[in-house]
């Protein structure tokens, strides 16, 4: 589904110097994969993540999406990539806060190039287990129903890959327990999910554990689930 090929991200600071975010990236996801992506602060696991969403564009090196290379796409046609291929869910919720959850999630629907959206936006909040909060506003809603609201406004046009940048950062233990839970059942389900964390717990929840160290792949492993215990295995 996705292959990065010698993809390379630098950024200039104000003060002049250069910081290589990323470096001779080569990756490969499965399509139905359930991948963590974790590393120190400024590592560039953030950075992969926003070049995987067509947020960032790097400046070396092939990203192909089903055989596409969709970083050397024109600004607009990446814009309806994004559209119809991708969701994003992010640590702050970026909610409308005077709009209901219903409202929310239906945003992406408005630049959506479906012939018909009738339904999606109920369709989303029933799959995160919210069909009875669609009229809330954001302050009407925990911590964890918020995030809830914005994975379905993340799947309302039921995209190919989900991107998740530490979801359950703003979370207490509970609530971010449940939002994990959720993303094993839409992987479970068939979708293809990349997340950011930096909490091993979380990251221990996927298939596949990528840990960046200074802008390099430092190691890719397989999360291998066992009845009584978890291990990770090269």
């Amino acid at each position: 589904m996705i292959e990065l090929r010698g993809i390379a991200r630098t950024y200039t600071r104000p003060t002049g110097d250069r910081v290589d975010a990323l470096i001779d990236t080569n990756l490969r996801i499965e399509r139905g994969e359930f991948v963590a992506v974790v590393g120190a602060s400024g590592s560039g696991k953030s950075t992969l993540l926003n070049v995987l969403g067509l947020l960032d564009q790097p400046d070396a090196g092939q990203y192909l999406f089903d055989g596409t290379d969709v970083a050397r796409l024109s600004a607009v046609e990446q814009a309806r990539f994004r559209n119809a291929k991708l969701g994003f869910v992010f640590q702050a919720f970026h909610l409308m806060p005077r709009t209901s959850a219903i409202e929310n999630v239906e945003l992406p629907l408005i630049y959506s190039e479906r012939t018909s959206i009738e339904g999606l936006g109920r369709k989303a909040l029933e799959a995160v287990g919210l069909a009875d909060r669609i009229q809330h506003t954001p302050a009407e809603l925990s911590g964890g129903q918020q995030q809830r609201v914005a994975i379905a406004r993340a799947l309302v046009n039921e995209p190919d890959l989900l991107l998740a940048d530490e979801p359950t950062g703003n979370l207490d233990a509970a609530s971010a327990s449940e939002i994990m839970d959720l993303f094993e059942q839409l992987n479970q389900a068939g979708r293809t999910i990349v997340l950011v964390t930096h909490d091993p717990v979380m990251a221990a929840r996927a298939h596949r554990a990528i840990r960046i160290e200074r802008g390099r792949i430092a190691a890719d492993e397989r999360v291998v689930r066992r009845p009584s215990s978890m291990e990770v295995v090269s």
